[in-house]
């Protein structure tokens, strides 16, 4: 009776913002329970308990059975908050466990928890513990989930006789709170029933409004908490030896990063003397477009609490040591020594956190070495050198204001400043989105600027607004967007397409619940209208509708259907200011399928195919993702992507300045291969393989006319057939030695040519000449460890050996217990 008491005072329901949420009363314990997998710690016995949960899909809403009820039972200290979850299970020994890598959630059972210290329904924290005990944890925003972001706690599972056990601890030191003595978070409890695809909440969540951070519940009880001093370190230490043509070169790597808590909302995170040499390779491809390949960000400092610096979309962080923004010309008799085709990054400092008014600030600052060619001149013997990249500091500024109903306003600076007579560049926008009062509509508008300043001044800058619904089995969205031609964020951002003025609608239907053979159906509409700005020109007119369906046994299917009415005046392929490319119209249809993948085997397959108005001219892709898990431990995978491009018109060079476009016969093919083999939950095996070819063969060449026609070329003696290769393996053993604490040893393997010749026998010729190029042969071990300043604080106060954080022994074994 007295435990139904406290469980009626510490779980109740009140009404905000017309959201329905549960509340949980929770209480400190004198005594932090021990995370082993059990719940037999004193703390437990009289902890405040979440239960009831519904279940958000498929069936929205639908009551849980008893049989697979989940109790979630909270204690917290000053070092942080405890989770103590009973997930039941009428059959425990089909429970799902496979294991993977850390932020990789495989075929298996979790349960996770979701907390938003400022409880304004825009940002969370998830953390994840599958039943094979492995990790996963995120920063999820509105529209956004970062698994990128690494936090260092602690959780234990185990298997029991009607169900399963997650415990879990979050020090304080991983969470973003206001700095008041009475605090009132936002909470969710979530659990993967994966043998039916269930996802269950403790807080009832609507899928027909809202977005899903606006639904969790309420947690209160934690009041004047004193937080130990959030201070640690990440040294490193490695060891890399590379041979490529003949060179070889060993180098001894070290540094540190660092984070520090300038209180519990704010936080300092820096990086010294970096070292990015472990990172995954880019999956380049052949790039006859006319814009840059973009590469996603894979260096820890920069996509790690990264959130406020992605506000406005104008900070592209590989900008940050990428490729130098100078070239060089040689003179007579020289030749180039050295070529670094990348800047090195010095250090970079990044501030961050909100206020308890709701107001994020976020800092950062870069600076990147100057980088220089080596070239020497033969006759005389001379060195001299050219500066590719001078000293460059790199600053970005964000003011974020949260307002009611997931509504914000925002101010972003980006600043690069470089030494001497380098490029400087300066953008400011300003962003804001506002919800109505019951979240079933959103407004939004955004404003920016950019100057670029060399030897004089560019200026351009945007707009967009637009308004959409966002509730009910009805959506839609109107939107329009300006950008003028001088607009430019590419020191900092990523600015790709400009000097446009687009219009776009949507109108979308979905199911809410499932019904008949399906567990969802999205149906889409979009229109599309865009002009050139200036001079002002029709450049488009497309309608294009996409499905997406969901079966009850889990087949997910679809496809879609697109057409250009009139054509398209590509302004951006002649790659010259006013001038454009006349493309035919088109039709374009495309299906796709993935099948169950709580299955060994399964696959993921799309086709596509956009037949123009031109004889023999076409595009077709062909995608495919091949799947097995051999075991819980074993599993390989084969993604292979397939296009071919006939009778394409595009760019191809330059004749006394002006664009030669090429008729070409374009085929690719690119095939990945990765097999993962988990040793037991904190080693993994682990390879990579990546092989993209292009084969371009040109036909006849063409000057473009001022009418976006064409007209022969007889004058263009160039050949611009092109075969391309590149070849990637990466072969890597990880060993979570304790939780922050990681052992790498790497092996990569990499070559890649480029021959001004097309139709090159693809298992033969081709292969010999890649081959004949220099490859690049990378052997690397390094050991990333964690301190927390406080373990080194009680070293020296207590006379004890380091050790972690709560250091957790199993009370039978003696062993330590999982970390994490």
């Amino acid at each position: 009776m007295l435990l139904f008491c406290n469980f009626i005072l510490a779980q109740n329901t009140e009404t905000i913002d017309g959201f329905e949420k549960k509340v949980l009363t929770i209480k400190k314990v004198n005594q932090a329970p021990k995370i082993d997998g059990k719940l037999d710690d004193l703390a437990w016995r009289n902890a405040s308990i979440a239960s009831k949960f519904t279940e958000r899909r498929p069936k929205n809403g639908a009551a849980v059975p008893d049989s697979i009820r989940t109790e979630v039972k909270v204690v917290y200290t000053d070092r942080g908050i405890y989770f103590g979850a009973k997930l039941y299970d009428p059959n425990p020994e089909t429970i799902p466990r496979e294991l993977t890598e850390r932020d990789d959630i495989g075929n298996t059972d979790f349960f996770f928890v979701i907390l938003n210290g400022y409880n304004d329904g825009q940002q969370a924290l998830y953390f994840i513990v599958t039943a094979s005990g492995i990790q996963y944890d995120a920063l999820a925003t509105s529209n956004n989930e970062d698994s990128s972001y690494d936090g260092i706690w602690d959780s234990a599972v185990s298997i029991t006789d009607d169900g399963w056990i997650a415990e879990v601890m979050i020090p304080y030191r991983e969470l973003r709170f206001p700095d008041k003595p009475v605090q009132e978070w936002g909470i969710q409890f979530e659990r993967e029933y994966r043998k039916e695809r269930k996802r269950l909440s403790w807080n009832a969540v609507d899928n027909s409004r809202g977005s899903f951070l606006q639904q969790t519940g309420i947690l209160r009880g934690i009041e004047n908490i004193d937080p130990p001093v959030r201070l640690n370190f990440f040294p490193f230490l490695g060891y890399e030896y590379a041979t490529i043509g003949g060179e070889r070169e060993g180098t001894i790597v070290g540094g540190m990063d660092l984070k520090y808590g300038i209180n519990d909302a704010f936080t300092l995170d820096a990086t010294l003397v970096p070292d990015f040499g472990q990172i995954a390779f880019d999956n380049v491809v052949l790039n006859l477009g006319p814009f840059e390949q973009q590469f996603n960000e894979r260096r820890p400092f920069f996509t790690e609490g990264t959130e406020l610096f992605s506000r406005g979309n104008l900070f592209f962080s590989r900008r940050i040591g990428g490729s130098p923004s100078q070239g060089f010309s040689l003179n007579t008799n020289e030749i180039v020594l050295k070529n670094p085709n990348e800047i090195d990054l010095i250090n970079a400092v990044k501030v961050s956190g909100r206020t308890d008014k709701g107001l994020g600030i976020g800092i950062l600052n870069a600076v990147t070495e100057r980088t220089v060619a080596t070239i020497k001149d033969t006759i005389t013997g001379n060195i001299r050198e050219a500066v590719k990249e001078p000293l460059a500091n790199y600053n970005i500024l964000v003011l974020d204001q949260r307002l009611k109903n997931n509504s914000y306003i925002s101010l972003v600076n980006t600043n690069v400043i470089r030494s001497g007579n380098g490029r400087d560049a300066n953008v400011t926008g300003v962003f804001t989105s506002i919800n109505n009062k019951k979240n079933t509509y959103n407004m939004w508008a955004s404003a920016e600027a950019s100057w670029v300043m060399t030897d004089k001044t560019q200026f351009g800058n945007e707009f967009r607004t637009g308004i959409s619904d966002i509730a009910g089995k009805h959506r839609s969205q109107f939107s329009t967007f300006i950008r003028t031609k001088d607009y430019n964020i590419d020191d900092l951002g990523f600015t790709g397409r400009n000097n446009f003025h687009d219009y776009y609608g949507y109108y979308g239907y979905r199911y809410l619940q499932p019904k008949g053979g399906l567990n969802n159906m999205f149906l889409n509409f979009n229109l599309n209208f865009r002009r050139r700005l200036e001079p002002d020109l029709f450049r488009e007119l497309s309608f294009n509708f996409n499905s997406s369906f969901t079966t009850t046994n889990f087949f997910n299917f679809g496809g879609g259907y697109e057409t250009s009415f009139n054509g398209i005046n590509d302004i951006y392929e002649p790659r010259q200011q006013g001038s454009y490319l006349n493309i035919p119209g088109y039709h374009d249809v495309w299906i796709w399928f993935n099948t169950d993948f709580r299955k060994k085997y399964a696959i993921s397959f799309n086709v596509d195919w956009y037949k123009y108005h031109e004889a023999e001219r076409y595009d077709f892709f062909v995608n495919s993702f091949n799947r097995y898990r051999f075991s819980d431990q074993f599993t390989v995978s084969v993604n292979t992507n397939f296009s071919m491009f006939g009778n394409q018109h595009g760019f191809a060079d330059r004749l006394n300045g002006n664009p030669i476009i090429g008729n070409r016969d374009r085929w690719n093919l690119t095939n990945r291969l990765e097999s993962q083999y988990s040793i037991n939950d904190r080693m993994i095996l682990s390879l990579v393989f990546r092989h993209s070819y292009s084969n371009v063969e040109y036909a006849q060449y063409f000057n473009l006319l001022s009418d976006g026609n064409l007209q022969p070329a007889t004058n263009y003696t160039g050949n611009r057939d092109t075969t391309f290769n590149t070849w990637n393996i990466d072969l890597r053993y990880s060993w979570w030695i304790n939780r922050g604490s990681q052992l790498t040893i790497l092996y990569r393997n990499s070559v890649s040519n480029f021959e001004n010749q097309a139709n090159l026998a693809f298992f033969t010729e081709n292969f010999r000449r890649l081959f004949n190029q220099p490859i690049l042969n990378q052997f690397s071990v390094r050991l990333d460890y964690f301190v927390d300043y406080n373990a080194i604080k009680r070293l020296f106060k207590k006379k004890i050996p380091i050790q972690n954080t709560d250091p957790i022994r199993d009370s039978q074994t003696g062993k330590l217990a999982r970390l994490f």
